[in-house]
């Protein structure tokens, strides 16, 4: 087995490694903007070339195999055909961004901005229905424009929230082999991200992906909907979780153990300050669903399951742990209550912490070189102990960090592999 792949899945298994595997680019929550990428292949002196948006979302960059050799990153992500936006990623064209950066985009993304400088983003690039997405002026990432029809009450269907869920057809699977094929010729652990998993992740709520979308599709609706419409909610998720296990399996008899982690949810539960629930309804609406799917990939396959959720999550990890999630992201350190000792303490024997490597609120946009250092050398010693840590920044690397504060980063963890 090769180093890298041996190294992560050290980590998983909570063993300690030679040096402590690293993660940029592998998923949506984990990688590096697309204008720091560009920044980091000038200061490697890698040939220039516009970067390819593996996320259109959030503007993420690829982390391709050239660059990923020389950040030292042990992982490597598969994804669909499709985008959060409905748009086929298998085919791109070049755009220039508002910032200047030329890009490669999927075809139907037209970045082109209007009189105002924002810049619409249309479902399956289909111009004859309205947006779905924005990139206001002056911003380096697109928003969703929620598109909420009037709600009856007595007439609530949760198929109307279920439109974008479907069974893989043979050609998704094709794709997938294809994929799988070359990203386990890397060495590298392979972290898939099938998507149709994410119970009530507000990312995809709106439904950026449909023309026309129906059932609740506002955040604040949702949300109050977990405490108002929870009969509705829980169909929504069984219905969701039957698809995902009969996904899951056609992936693992196409796929099998070259695949090594899957990123099942990106549902955040917390806050800067608190949970967006208490403990009790997580239990309730969440858990028997998160579990069903849980219990089915571990019983059925050797897959790792990757759980995203920002924020100050403490009193909802004990239910995370229950529901049988093997590894948490982004591990929110700047939150309240999320102190790196005592997450590992409490959590280190039960999850594997996949990020919480540098605080990106404060550290790496603001700090010196020298504290970057030291705060990174302190992360990797406190939650690298005895394996469960595969080092990822507090989410993705924002597109306006200095990137001397980025190559700090990198010569930090380059000096411990040393």
């Amino acid at each position: 087995m090769n180093e890298s792949r041996t190294r992560v899945l050290q980590a998983l298994n909570h063993q300690s490694s030679d040096y402590i595997p690293v993660d940029f680019g592998a998923t949506t929550v984990t990688g590096i903007h697309c204008r720091i990428v560009e920044a980091l292949r000038n200061y490697y002196g890698l040939t220039p070339r516009p970067v390819k948006i593996i996320d259109t979302f959030q503007m993420l960059g690829e982390v391709d195999s050239e660059l990923s050799e020389v950040l030292g990153v042990d992982c490597v992500g598969i994804g669909p055909s499709k985008d959060i936006f409905d748009m086929d990623t298998t085919s791109y064209h070049e755009q220039v961004t508002p910032w200047g950066q030329h890009v490669l985009v999927p075809q139907a993304m037209d970045l082109t901005p209007d009189a105002e400088g924002d810049i619409y983003v249309y479902a399956g690039g289909d111009k004859s229905y309205p947006p779905s997405a924005i990139m206001p002026k002056g911003c380096y990432f697109i928003n969703a424009i929620e598109r909420q029809q009037p709600i009856d009450e007595n007439n609530l269907n949760p198929e109307d929230n279920l439109e974008e869920f479907a069974l893989l057809t043979d050609a998704d699977l094709e794709y997938y082999k294809q994929q799988i094929d070359v990203a386990s010729k890397s060495g590298k652990a392979v972290v898939a991200s099938f998507g149709g998993t994410a119970l009530g992740d507000v990312a995809f709520i709106p439904g950026m992906g449909l023309k026309q979308p129906k059932g609740i599709r506002s955040v604040v609706e949702w949300y109050m909907s977990t405490a108002m419409r929870q009969d509705y909610i829980h169909k929504v998720f069984e219905k969701e979780i039957d698809i995902a296990i009969a996904n899951y399996e056609k992936l693992w008899n196409a796929l099998g153990d070259k695949v090594d982690v899957v990123l099942t949810c990106g549902t955040d539960f917390g806050s800067q300050e608190s949970q967006f629930c208490s403990i009790d309804t997580f239990r309730e609406l969440w858990l028997p669903h998160y579990r069903r799917m849980n219990d089915w990939i571990h019983q059925h396959t050797t897959w790792k399951i990757f759980k995203h959720s920002c924020g100050a999550i403490i009193p909802i990890l004990p239910g995370l742990i229950e529901a049988g999630f093997d590894i948490i992201n982004p591990v929110q350190i700047n939150a309240k209550g999320m102190d790196s000792r005592y997450l590992k303490k409490e959590f280190g024997s039960y999850l594997t912490f996949w990020g919480g490597g540098i605080d990106t609120q404060r550290i790496l946009p603001f700090g010196t070189p020298e504290e970057i250092r030291r705060h990174v050398l302190e992360q990797c010693e406190i939650l690298g102990k005895d394996g469960g840590f595969v080092f990822n920044t507090v989410h993705n690397i924002q597109a306006n960090v200095p990137i001397e504060n980025v190559i700090a980063l990198f010569t930090t963890l380059k000096s411990i592999r040393n």
